[in-house]
């Protein structure tokens, strides 16, 4: 496993608006393909909702972030037990690459890489409306995708909410301001 892609590699900002993160995981292609495209897969690392797989098919995404881990942490009082958003599949090429909307202005692609037994996922958040949004939205991918990490070995993460409320201080101090 490189450095660069380690569990807990920061995200960084590419260009104005746009974070990329990567993880190496454990596990095939097709594996966290299934844990990206499957409502109910995705549902424990990210959020529910069904995927049609063909471009410009709409779907809805469903956070749930108390259930993500037992304990789930300290909700912070201005989020609510649950959130929804409307999406739209950009582009899918199985098991490479997922492109699709976020909301109405922003864009989420993830890339697959086989590296032997493991994968190299790359997510890039393009047009991210504000420095609040970008480090929120730093710090919301690097949990998630620990929780992901842990679901495909059997492990545990750390307690959600904890977690995201550490790495929103640490990306307030990495991200340029």
């Amino acid at each position: 496993m490189t450095e660069l892609a380690g569990m807990h590699t920061f995200g960084e900002l590419i260009e104005p608006a746009t974070l990329k993160i990567e993880r190496i995981l454990p596990g095939s292609a097709e594996r966290v393909w299934s844990y990206l495209t499957d409502g109910e897969l995705r549902r424990k690392w990210l959020a529910a909702g069904t995927m049609q797989m063909n471009a410009g098919t709409p779907f809805e995404l469903v956070w749930r972030n108390d259930e993500l881990t037992d304990p789930p942490g300290k909700r912070p009082d201005a989020f609510p037990e649950e959130q929804r958003m409307q999406s739209r599949i950009i582009e899918v090429d199985p098991p490479r690459r997922l492109v699709f909307s976020w909301g109405e202005r922003g864009e989420v692609s993830f890339t697959l890489e086989p590296k032997g037994s493991e994968v190299l996922l790359t997510v890039i958040h393009r047009r991210i409306s504000d420095r609040t949004n970008e480090i929120m939205i730093g710090a919301g991918w690097h949990m998630h995708l620990e929780v992901l990490a842990a679901v495909l070995s059997g492990g545990r993460s750390e307690p959600f909410w904890d977690g995201w409320a550490r790495l929103c201080r640490e990306y307030e101090r990495r991200l340029p301001g």
